[in-house]
């Protein structure tokens, strides 16, 4: 069995600690990282390759920054998204990752990976949310030439969109926030009416699966959440899904990311 993490960790620096004491104990194959919050070289690699990890950052100073972590070989083939190229913030990394096969006699498996942070696109109107729906068009197409390849992928990540009203505690109170807008959510569909499927949504449908408390008026506390972390799945790495869910543990403790990691285990 193969695990996928994907985390926000709101600053590796701030959040060393947690992130790998989760790491350790948790021992995900691949673990997708965003808004690392540094140069590539201000990360932590040597605490995480003491993990046996395999590191690849994309970092940006004081703001974004993403990051791949694997205890197998990995390949990093793009460290920005395609489409435009005076894109600078640190916010796309992707790479091929072989994994050994469950049996020793099975031939490597190639699975591929993006560790994505999506704009958060607030003020709604503004051109920063005009910013987030294009930035969306050109995942969406990179996407749709990926899917080409016929894969086993995993585009996992902060994506600062709520899919639905029951991704959300306070829809109306959400109404007009660029995390909740149509047309964030119409993009997000888009996406995945490629062939891709939400592993958190086909698997638990259920309201509240929170990804995301805000730190301010006791969001946790309250259970006053958001799901906007996910794992978007092409078919074959669908048809391999064994199970997935949510580890709300880390938000409990002291100093914590206001993410928590999300999950999915693949059969291959």
């Amino acid at each position: 069995m193969t695990r996928i993490a994907t985390w926000n960790v709101n600053s590796i620096k701030a959040h060393l600690a947690s992130t790998l004491a989760w790491a350790k104990s948790e021992k995900p194959d691949v673990l997708l990282l965003q808004e690392i919050k540094c140069l590539d070289d201000g990360f932590p690699r040597l605490e995480f390759e003491d993990l046996g990890y395999n590191v690849e950052t994309v970092g940006q100073k004081t703001y974004n920054g993403v990051a791949i972590l694997s205890r197998h070989p990995l390949t990093v083939e793009q460290r920005s998204l395609p489409g435009a190229k005076d894109d600078e913030p640190a916010r796309y990394i992707e790479a091929l990752i072989e994994v050994p096969g469950e049996q020793k006699s099975s031939k490597r498996q190639v699975l591929r990976a993006a560790s994505i942070y999506l704009p958060n696109g607030n003020p709604s109107g503004s051109e920063k949310f005009a910013y987030k729906l294009a930035w969306m068009e050109r995942l969406i197409a990179h996407a749709k030439a990926l899917l080409k390849e016929e894969e086993i992928l995993v585009l996992g990540g902060d994506y600062n969109v709520c899919p639905t009203d029951a991704d959300v505690y306070d829809p109306e109170g959400w109404r007009d926030d660029a995390l909740c807008r149509p047309e964030s959510r119409a993009k997000y569909r888009e996406l995945l009416y490629l062939g891709f499927t939400d592993a958190i949504a086909a698997r638990h449908p259920e309201p509240g699966n929170y990804t995301f408390w805000d730190y301010q008026a006791g969001a946790w506390q309250k259970n006053n959440g958001l799901r906007i972390d996910h794992l978007a799945l092409s078919p074959q790495a669908a048809d391999r899904l064994a199970d997935c869910g949510i580890d709300k543990r880390p938000r409990g403790k002291e100093k914590p990311s206001d993410h928590v990691p999300v999950w999915c285990d693949l059969e291959l």
